[in-house]
């Protein structure tokens, strides 16, 4: 089925840049804003009711909408919450699903799926910068079973979906009340000893790039890249691998579960606790507390102290905070008594968290296995819901 048919209005967006207003209480979503098909708040232009009413005065967006991203890059599709306060941002075309013909979630879903995605590419080859007109937009096909079919398929994935964000919201409020439990704690602690008195500091390498005998092997190893990414200060996994050859051939050491990475070049301060024995970049620095009580405790104390570390860092291409500075910048610790009820309390709240998270990778995994299958009539709903459950989601 044609967009155009499954869908009342297709509208295209203002073609040019929204005014910032930095106390504006509404957004316009552009395609920077659109990652991984959500809605990146911090990545929108805050604008003003004004400007919010201009940019909307051909098709006033509402909840169910779609927002659809047809240039740099094409393809980002997000759902509009049901708080009316999104605009279309530049290089987008808002759709209002026909509720008669297709269901708002099923046709997210449906042009998400891979398929559509690789189709959407296809139309948007032949330019210098990849982009579709609003004409190959209204003319693209999805595949629209019967209204009955749409909605069993989208409750099934919305479901997965719903449970994503929940677990995400108890993780991001858990992280909260251990950053808050430290800020209140640490307010009695006096400054001690430096870092490098209480813990190792060390940092990474990269193997040599042209060798590739040294990579894609089975040893974890992570950039900054891999740190940004992530929805809590747990790293399970990296985007690459390296060869035990790789790992001799550089200067990082392979870190066992429990140490304090954090990134110290050009995105400095960002934090994690690795879960899986890792090797690292050169820009990390990372920290091995001598008493592993001090595990929690040093993370917080760290994440609380970024903007100083950004202070302390130099140099001319991008800034980084050197170990040499690192390592002699002086820590507050805590007598053992409160040390050890911090701990007690703070642990499992971060275990509460990684396990949130750690089950939304298998949600996501469930549900981007069942996606395409759904989307293209090859599964039916009956045999996917069999298939979550087998999977214990």
């Amino acid at each position: 089925m044609r967009l155009d048919v499954a869908c009342s209005h297709i509208v295209d967006c203002e073609h040019k840049t929204a005014p910032i207003d930095e106390a504006g209480e509404y957004f316009a979503v552009g395609t920077p804003a659109m990652r991984d098909h959500r809605i990146n708040y911090a990545e929108a232009r805050r604008i003003s009711r004004e400007t919010f009413e201009a940019w909307t005065r051909r098709l006033s967006p509402r909840a169910g909408d779609l927002l659809f991203a047809r240039e740099a890059p094409v393809g980002p599709v997000v759902r509009l919450p049901d708080v009316a306060n999104v605009a279309p941002g530049q290089r987008t075309v808002l759709l209002r699903p026909d509720p008669d013909v297709v269901d708002s979630k099923f046709l997210y879903y449906a042009l998400t799926a891979p398929a559509a995605q690789a189709g959407l590419l296809v139309k948007a080859e032949g330019s210098t910068v990849h982009h579709l007109n609003v004409p190959d937009i209204r003319s693209f096909e999805v595949w629209v079973p019967s209204l009955r079919e749409q909605q069993a398929i989208a409750e099934i994935l919305g479901a997965l979906d719903d449970k994503i964000a929940a677990n995400t919201a108890l993780a991001a409020t858990v992280i909260q009340l251990a950053s808050t439990d430290f800020a209140a704690t640490v307010r009695h602690v006096a400054w001690g000893p430096r870092f490098e008195e209480i813990a190792d500091i060390s940092g990474g390498g990269t193997p040599s790039t042209k060798n590739p005998a040294l990579w894609d092997g089975d040893i974890w190893w992570a950039t900054p890249t891999d740190m940004t990414a992530l929805v809590g200060p747990y790293l399970e996994s990296t985007s690459r691998r390296i060869a035990p050859a790789g790992l001799a051939a550089c200067s990082s050491k392979l870190f066992e579960p429990g140490a304090i990475l954090m990134t110290s070049r050009a995105t400095i301060g960002a934090l994690a606790i690795n879960g899986v024995p890792t090797a690292l970049n050169q820009g990390f620095i990372a920290v091995e507390p001598h008493d592993p009580r001090l595990r929690w405790w040093l993370f917080h104390e760290m994440e609380s102290r970024v903007d100083e570390f950004i202070s302390w860092a130099n140099g001319a291409t991008f800034l980084e905070l050197s170990r040499g500075n690192f390592k002699r910048l002086p820590v507050r610790v805590p007598e053992e008594t409160v040390l050890i009820a911090f701990d007690s309390r703070i642990a499992p709240l971060h275990d509460a968290a990684r396990g949130a998270v750690a089950e939304n990778r298998t949600l996501a995994a469930t549900r981007d296995a069942l996606l395409p299958e759904l989307m293209s009539g090859k599964l039916r709903v009956r045999d996917a819901e069999a298939r979550i459950v087998q999977a214990g989601v």
